[in-house]
């Protein structure tokens, strides 16, 4: 598998290279921002580790702007223990998120459960609802028989709904099932991701399927 490393620091860079292809992976490395998007946008790289601080423009920008076209899995770098920090690269759509300093095998145990997400789980069953079929072990979402490209994040906050079909789940609950992670009440995390999934799988379609229920959460159903 092919890993994007977008990090400015050269040891730090080379630090995580070394490590990441003594574990088996290839690596590339990006020292800037700019370099950074036009390698993440024209490669075929399995996951990007991508820093926060970068010259030219930054990881928040890099992520968004890739956000526009690629779904790849980003683990995002940061110096900064910041919750706010972290709820901006989970609204831009990061799937992971590590505060400098880390150990090594923390990073690995990250990139791995990263890339595991995206491989086959073999006995996974389809999930309908509707036209809308959700593949886990393909990790594919289709509706009406055409394909919808999410990101890791929004296809797990889709498989989540699915599995629930009918259930209602509240903001934190899926906060902590979909991003493993406590938002306090003044954050819109959850409002922002359902937003850009509801964008994909129900506006070109006349029949809605993920509705708000005021007060209490967000479900997955049909309503005839």
């Amino acid at each position: 598998m092919k890993i994007l490393v977008i990090e400015d620091e050269p040891k730090a860079a080379e630090y995580l290279r070394q490590g990441l292809a003594e574990s088996g992976y290839l690596v590339e490395v990006a020292a800037n921002g700019v370099d950074g998007l036009h390698a993440a946008a024209s490669g075929d790289h399995d996951l990007v580790v991508l820093d926060v601080m970068l010259p030219g423009i930054d990881g928040f920008a890099v992520l968004s702007a890739l956000r526009t076209g690629k779904q790849v899995p980003v683990l995002m770098l940061t110096a900064r223990d910041r919750i706010d920090d972290k709820v901006r690269g989970f609204e831009l759509g990061a799937d992971d998120y590590l505060v400098k300093p880390f150990q090594f095998p923390e990073l690995l145990a990250r990139v791995r459960a990263l890339l595991k997400r995206n491989q086959a789980v073999p006995g996974d069953p389809v999930v309908r609802v509707g036209e809308l079929e959700i593949d886990p072990v393909r990790h594919r979402a289709t509706r009406g028989g055409q394909r919808i490209d999410l990101s890791a994040k929004e296809f797990a906050l889709l498989s989540l709904l699915a599995q629930k079909t009918g259930q209602v789940l509240s903001r934190t609950q899926i906060a902590s099932l979909v991003w493993d992670i406590h938002f306090d009440s003044d954050t819109n995390v959850v409002e922002v991701a359902v937003r850009r999934l509801r964008a994909k799988i129900d506006d070109p379609f006349p029949e809605k399927l993920i509705h708000t229920v005021r007060g209490v959460g967000y479900v997955l159903e049909r309503r005839v």
